[in-house]
């Protein structure tokens, strides 16, 4: 399942990879795309949507959708 996060926070490439681990934890075979620019996260796994935002979120950035 392809979902798409808005994240704020993110402004390096150290948070583009706090973040993709903080997901690849959760699941190993998830697919994680970031794009700073646009704030976006967008994460092909079937893990619950609450699950991958709370991930996100334990890394210190702001899940806003």
């Amino acid at each position: 399942m392809n979902q798409i996060f808005t994240v704020e926070g993110m402004t390096c490439g150290h948070c583009e990879k706090a973040v993709t681990k903080a997901l690849l934890s959760l699941d190993v075979h998830a697919k994680v795309v970031i794009d700073r620019t646009h704030n976006n996260v967008q994460v092909d796994s079937e893990k619950p949507r609450e699950a991958l935002a709370q991930a996100i979120a334990d890394e210190g950035y702001r899940v806003t959708v």
